[in-house]
């Protein structure tokens, strides 16, 4: 019984080892990624692969009945919100957003890194409609010859507006083991409030508001929710079915479900209470990690780019779909982030950490290019057209593909410029 017990925690620690590992548990994600695409378009398992995905799973006498697909961006998804959340509160609370006038300029670089991609997307599909084959004002997706009119197109503004904070980390992880902290810190705080703001964006311009009695059974939730989870022995049977029922008000009410995770984790407390070592969002979210980072991120990682191509062809590199958000990402994230940062402490007078310039951050800036996630949920509310969603999901896999290997080459050459500078020193 005692091996039985030091085996079961032995695994335990290694799944927890492998989930706090940016890159371990990045590469694992982008491993399903590339196997949802693969599976969705060999002969051999695509026809299996979509009878799987789009499988309808009901739950009785409610209005519940999706797809295995939707299940794992719905629900599965709403473990990695609520770790968001828990992770926010904490940041607010005590964390690097506790200080606003120390995280002012990060801050202000989210902003600027989410206003510069749908402007680059826009006009890069607009010249697409004005100047390209076809008729003015209309797009053509160059796999299928579909004509798209730029009215519909221009609904995807809002895809490359996020920053994976789990892949630019693993990034930092991979390619900057020699930087100081303050650069992870400041990019940190940068997706911190990105995803934020990308949360308040999917809630204002991604929801369909519907009976008003279901934004008082949320309310009710929160307010249980809040309750429970301050207690001093919290009952987690009565939490988890509270946590369930705020999901289901909060679909029924036509807001996204995953945000049911956002609300109920900023509702944790981030203090110590009853002389506990650790605030509770903090310990919540450690344990949640695992789930969110092996289970919840993957599984969604793999039906969001299980998307079928009639033609998986270099001609799909030549959408203005795909250009538009490679174009957002690549260089609009990196640039509505830096001029950001010079315009703020060149005339805003607001000061970066300590030893730090703005040049310095642009290699973090460029790693915050990598949308993944929260861009392919964005991608797939965005669009009504399967095809336009499909070619979305697979711009934001390549854009954040070069993302990541920009940033990692120019974080790998700034990271051996500062070991060397202090080995000099």
């Amino acid at each position: 019984m005692e091996d039985d017990m030091t085996t079961r925690r032995g695994f335990w620690g290694t799944i927890r080892h492998i989930a706090a590992s940016d890159r371990l548990s990045g590469l694992i994600m982008l491993g399903f990624a590339f196997a949802g695409l693969i599976l969705a378009n060999l002969p051999a398992t695509a026809h299996l692969f979509e009878t799987v995905a789009e499988t309808h799973i009901a739950v009785p006498r409610t209005n519940l009945d999706l797809p295995i697909g939707h299940w794992a961006q719905d629900g599965l998804l709403t473990i990695f919100f609520l770790t968001v959340g828990l992770d926010l509160k904490q940041e607010l609370t005590t964390g690097s957003l506790a200080n606003p006038k120390a995280a002012a300029v990060p801050m202000l670089c989210a902003v600027g890194g989410m206003i510069a991609p749908p402007i680059l997307f826009t006009a890069v599909t607009f010249l697409f409609a004005t100047f390209g084959p076809g008729s003015v004002g209309n797009v053509i997706l160059p796999t299928t010859g579909s004509v798209i009119p730029f009215s519909e197109t221009v609904h995807g503004w809002a895809v490359p507006t996020a920053t994976d904070i789990a892949f630019s980390l693993a990034v930092l992880a991979l390619f900057a083991k020699g930087l100081p902290g303050s650069i992870r810190a400041f990019l940190m705080t940068l997706a911190t409030v990105d995803d934020l703001l990308a949360i308040i964006l999917i809630a204002v311009f991604f929801s369909s508001v519907n009976a008003w009695y279901w934004f008082v059974g949320i309310a009710v939730c929160a307010a249980a929710w809040a309750v429970l989870v301050r207690m001093r022995r919290v009952p987690w049977a009565a939490v988890a079915m509270v946590g369930v029922l705020a999901w289901v008000m909060m679909f029924e009410a036509g807001i996204h479900p995953t945000l049911a995770g956002v609300l109920v984790g900023l509702l944790t407390p981030a203090r110590e209470r009853f002389g506990e070592s650790t605030p509770r969002a903090e310990r919540y979210a450690d344990k949640l990690q695992p789930f969110s980072a092996l289970l919840a991120l993957p599984m969604f990682a793999l039906f969001a780019t299980g998307v079928h191509f009639e033609a998986l062809t270099p001609e799909l590199l030549l959408s203005p779909v795909v250009i538009g958000i490679i174009v957002a990402l690549v260089v609009g994230k990196p640039l509505g982030i830096m001029v950001t940062a010079w315009l703020s402490t060149h005339l805003g007078g607001l000061k970066m950490a300590e030893g730090l310039h703005v040049r310095d951050m642009f290699p973090a800036a460029c790693a915050c290019g990598i949308g993944f996630t929260v861009s392919f949920l964005i991608a797939s509310l965005a669009y009504a057209n399967l095809e336009l969603s499909a070619e979305a999901r697979f711009g934001v896999l390549v854009a954040s593909l070069i993302a990541a290997a920009i940033s990692g080459a120019l974080l790998s050459r700034q990271s051996k410029r500062y070991a060397a500078a202090s080995h000099s020193a």
